[in-house]
């Protein structure tokens, strides 16, 4: 860091004095900060080293912080975070910085003489990623409150003009998770002749979350790409309840404002007395610079590289625990099979089989505390097992044989709601539970648990610890099933969305809580699916939920475009094979989950051997691929896939990019063809005597000269398929194929060295594929 003064007249100031900058970063990411024409500190630089910006001089358009309050609001007419009041006043003080445990911090001390207000912009970043985090810090050194409406955690000014950028945003629904599109920025933020009007355009782009599904509608992330260039900026907004983040036009360039919750969108604000402090939800960007020739999205993109970025530091920000490099394999007995509906005379096949299978953890899903015939969804609360599904032994017979098939066996769970028809409901005081005027809030026949409240922490502590301590339960499963809007007003609260916020940090500070009293619980974090994919969340539990989807036809684009939000880890990914299946679609379904965290469902105890040893096989493909990826940082040969794409591809690249996984769908000219309910038949396998074959490029094998590339195809595992009677793999220096005569598919490295050609002469086909380069 360097912190240097110059005789440059502060510009705008009406006096002249020395100008302070402020240089900070390291080997992959340069910060400039200096005085802007007002005397406020501005970013005037975040790039890459040898990168041509973003950077601007002292006029940089943006003040390190943009924040409102009640009799202090925006300097402005438009929908856009800019521009504010306070924002405009505030001045640095002082800074600080530091170095410790492989990150680099810096922060910066801005002060408003005029409320007191005192504003530490908090800024960190991995050393050697191309990645800045940062939040803000409020104090109230004032003589009087004040109510803050809204406060940014990251501003940056000075890219480039809209009509030279495409903004990137995924679209996160039930079912339908991760579907990122993208745009021509100028068709929001259109060209109105700034010069003429001498006035910013007034028009942003803006995407707000709501509610407390923070990934609901769609994921907390977007990005920035050039069009005609190779550079992108992709960020994620770290807040497990409300967000915003807006693009717009400033000063010929363009802006980005990210924010956790407001008033306007959210119902959020809080009221700091004098002495009280306020800290934002931490925003980061991470920086992509890619091959110049392909821009966007595609493959070898600035994007691609951002998102590799964004994986290692999820990983660097995320609480260790051993989950993250052993990836067992999990058999959940929900998706698909049991479906809420688990006994002991159903469970106890599907145990045996799940170990045959190869599987080291056993879920036993949502329905194993429901003794009564009303059904269990507004009775939840007290979570204790059921005596009417678990006769013999109760449940603890249940658990006793999973432990001796040589798995950890799990629950689910769903721990802030109370039915109605609970005694919990009754039990717990009215404050440990979400209200609004005094009512208790009620959702589809569910109470909210306020996480803030003593009595409902140490419900849920008693209910883990009994769980975990006396039934020796490793896993948990914790899900959320309902949507509350825009939050609660408990005692002490001065909005809904700031008693959201306050309880969704809460929850995570509880689960942080019981993950340091039983360090090796393992916790999968679940919301209908991806409904809580954010990054608040993401660094606390071990595995993230990527989906209910039921459909595996519709499932390759949700898995392949997975990692754009979760590392490939922790992205917990369904495959559930049926005995009604034929071999194709076996494997297809089972392929989906590779590249990820294999979570197995299925009636397996229902399939004849040879569909067994199909799940067994992949199964331990698996096992001798997955300590990859756990440093594997994510690609797409393809381009983030479409909801409908025929062909969907994501890679892995791992080893200092002399290694890479791919794994690659065919769905068909429509894309996916929906098989049906669970018991439906098998679609079989279609021949297609056209377009069976697709190049995928994999740039982080092409780039050195005189390479040879090794290609294995993986799955479907030749000694499991009944089309290969060889019972091996076909394997050489530049091909491979499965199958007689490769009838299942082949993968070829392409002469150009551009790629791997692909070729799946049926419907559904799916391979695994490894490509080793050699020097």
């Amino acid at each position: 860091m360097t912190d240097t003064s110059d005789a440059v007249g502060v510009a705008g100031a009406g006096r002249s004095g020395a100008r302070r900058t402020i240089a900070w970063g390291h080997r992959a990411l340069e910060v400039g900060l200096a005085a802007g024409p007002d005397g406020d500190l501005r970013l005037v630089r975040l790039a890459r080293p040898g990168d041509p910006g973003p950077t601007s001089g002292a006029d940089a358009p943006l003040p390190l912080v943009e924040l409102t309050a009640l009799g202090h609001g925006s300097g402005w007419s438009g929908p856009r975070f800019t521009g504010t009041a306070l924002g405009l006043r505030l001045r640095h003080r002082s800074h600080t910085t530091g170095e410790h445990d492989g990150w680099t911090r810096l922060t910066v001390e801005l002060h408003d003489p005029a409320t007191g207000l005192t504003a530490f912009v908090e800024l960190s970043s991995p050393l050697g990623l191309p990645v800045l985090r940062s939040r803000v810090r409020l104090r109230n050194d004032g003589p009087g409150p004040l109510v803050v409406q809204s406060v940014s955690s990251l501003l940056l000014g000075a890219l480039p003009p809209p009509a030279r950028l495409d903004v990137h945003r995924a679209r996160n629904d039930w079912l339908a998770e991760c579907r990122w599109y993208a745009q021509p920025l100028s068709d929001t933020v259109a060209d109105i002749s700034v010069d003429v009007h001498q006035h910013d355009s007034r028009a942003a782009l803006s995407l707000t979350g709501r509610g407390s599904w923070s990934s609901g509608g769609h994921l907390p992330m977007g990005a920035l790409t050039e069009r005609d260039g190779a550079r992108a900026w992709l960020w994620q907004v770290e807040s497990p309840a409300g967000w915003r983040w807006d693009v717009g036009e400033r000063d010929h360039g363009t802006y980005l404002a990210l924010n956790g919750p407001t008033d306007a969108e959210h119902q959020w604000r809080v009221r700091l007395a004098p002495g009280d402090e306020f800290t934002t939800v931490p925003g980061v960007l991470a920086l992509g610079s890619g091959s110049s020739s392909r821009p966007g999205s595609g493959p070898g993109s600035g994007l691609d590289d951002a998102f590799g970025a964004l994986t290692s530091y999820r990983r660097a920000v995320r609480r260790p625990h051993p989950d993250h490099a052993a990836l067992p394999v999990v058999f959940n007995d929900y998706m698909n099979t049991l479906m809420g509906d688990p006994t002991t005379r159903k469970l106890l096949p599907l145990i045996d089989a799940a170990a045959s299978a190869g599987s080291e953890y056993f879920c036993i899903d949502s329905g194993w505390y429901d003794d009564s015939t009303r059904g269990w969804w507004d009775s939840v609360g007290e979570w204790l097992p059921s005596s009417r599904r678990f006769p013999d032994g109760g449940i603890h017979a249940v658990l006793d044989r999973i432990r001796e098939r040589g798995m950890v066996p799990g629950l689910w769970l769903e721990p802030e709601v109370v039915g109605v028809r609970s005694p919990v409901a009754s039990e717990l005081p009215p404050e440990a539970f979400f209200q609004r005027d005094g009512v208790r809030l009620v959702e589809q026949g569910r109470h909210q648990l306020d996480l803030r409240h003593p009595a409902a922490r140490a419900h849920l502590d008693r209910t883990v610890d009994r769980i975990v301590s006396d039934w020796g339960v490793g896993y948990l499963k914790l899900d959320y099933n309902i949507l509350v809007d825009p939050g609660t007003c408990g005692p002490g609260d001065l909005s809904p969305g700031a008693g959201l916020l306050g309880h969704a940090q809460a929850y995570l500070g509880w689960l942080t809580g019981v993950l340091a009293r039983h360090p090796t619980l393992v916790v999968e974090n679940c919301a209908s699916g991806g409904m809580r994919m954010d990054g608040a969340t993401l660094a606390v539990a071990q595995l993230q939920s990527t989906s209910d989807q039921q459909d595996p036809l519709r499932c390759p684009p949700i898995a392949a475009a997975a990692p754009t939000a979760v590392p490939p880890e922790q992205g917990a990914v369904w495959a559930y094979p049926q005995p009604t299946f034929d071999d194709d679609l076996i494997a297809f379904t089972l392929g989906g989950a590779l590249l990820g965290r294999v979570h197995l469902s299925g009636h397996l105890d229902r399939m004849s051997a040879h569909q067994l040893a199909l799940v067994r096989a992949a199964v331990a493909v698996y096992k001798t691929i997955r300590g990859d990826l756990s440093e594997a940082l994510p690609f797409w040969p393809l381009g983030l896939p479409g909801w409908t794409d025929e062909w969907t591809a994501v890679g892995m690249r791992v080893r200092g990019d002399r290694t890479a996984y791919v794994s690659v769908w065919r769905r068909g000219g429509g894309g996916a063809e929906g098989v049906g309910g669970a018991d439906s038949g098998g679609r079989g396998g279609r021949e297609d005597s056209g377009g069976s074959g697709v190049l995928l490029p994999v740039e982080c094998l092409a780039a050195g000269e005189g390479r040879e590339v090794t290609v294995e195809i993986l799955h479907p595992s030749p000694r499991s398929s009944s089309l290969n009677s060889a019972g091996s793999a076909v394997s050489v220096a530049s091909a491979a194929s499965v199958g007689s005569a490769g009838s299942v598919g082949s993968a070829v490295w392409d002469e150009g060295g551009r790629g791997v050609r692909v070729v799946l002469p049926r419907t559904p086909g799916v391979l695994l594929i490894r490509l080793t380069a050699t020097p």
